[in-house]
């Protein structure tokens, strides 16, 4: 066999067994709780000798560590040291934390800073309102975009085409078991890209509003989006003066990290 078809062969194996670490990973994360080596493999779908192999060089390199006397394994605290310098150097989940607080504290709402995670939307961080009865969810969660108002910011510089390759099918079922429209999820997301800015009742539960405003850097592509999370009562009531909260302060964030956002002509009561 060629040297440069056996040196290719092996560079294939290695990135197979890189894509297969980050499947360990993606895997005790959607779980959150520790596993058996054993169980990741079914978890995965993957031989037992290739997850035993990689437990073994993700706890050697302090990505994995054991959680008991059972041989079970989860994230290891390298995992929050690189993401903590991730912070420190990324601007704008850096930067965020101060507006976020300052959307919670003028509207007394639960804010989120949301981001894409591969093709789910997830609340990267969060500050829950100062209000007595509290909403929050879930740092972290995948969720299908289709359930959410970020979603329709977060695709909104895709085609049509690029959305239905993008967002996997069973994601347009919803939690109550319906199936969204992609013709109606396609209306709501040239709507949010016309308007910047996009809110509906929560698609999760019954009770809450969502309002998401979009964040840009350096460029027309949503990287992120900032959002409020209200009863929905709440939201009726001070609709206009929320979403201009949120929209400027999205826009003060995309200003400060790299964009001249439009600005929202509403006033803030």
């Amino acid at each position: 066999m060629p040297s440069d078809t056996v040196t290719q062969l092996g560079a294939t194996r290695r990135m197979r067994g890189l894509d297969r670490a980050f499947e360990i990973l993606d895997f005790l994360r959607a779980t959150k709780k520790p596993a058996r080596p054993n169980e990741i493999a079914a978890g995965i779908d993957a031989p037992k000798s290739t997850a035993y192999e990689l437990v073994n060089l993700l706890i050697k390199a302090g990505a994995l560590e054991y959680a008991d006397e059972d041989g079970r394994v989860f994230l290891g605290r390298k995992l929050y040291f690189l993401g903590l310098v991730y912070q420190q150097q990324f601007d704008l989940t850096r930067e965020c934390r101060a507006f976020l607080a300052r959307v919670a504290e003028e509207t007394r709402e639960t804010a989120q800073f949301c981001m894409l995670d591969g093709n789910k939307y997830t609340a990267v961080m969060m500050k829950e309102g100062i209000r007595p009865f509290r909403i929050s969810s879930d740092v972290g969660e995948p969720v299908p975009l289709p359930w959410t108002a970020s979603g329709r910011l977060l695709v909104s510089h895709m085609s049509e085409a690029e959305i239905l390759d993008f967002i996997p099918a069973p994601d347009f079922v919803l939690p109550n078991g319906s199936r969204l429209d992609p013709r109606r999820f396609f209306d709501e997301v040239a709507r949010a890209r016309r308007e910047r800015f996009f809110s509906f009742d929560s698609l999760a539960d019954n009770f809450t509003h969502c309002f998401a405003a979009p964040v840009f850097q350096g460029g027309p592509v949503c990287v992120a989006t900032l959002c409020l999370v209200s009863p929905k009562q709440d939201a009726a009531r001070n609709y206009e003066r929320y979403k201009a909260v949120l929209v400027e302060m999205a826009n003060e964030l995309s200003a400060k990290v790299g964009d001249t956002p439009l600005r929202f002509s509403g006033s803030v009561a």
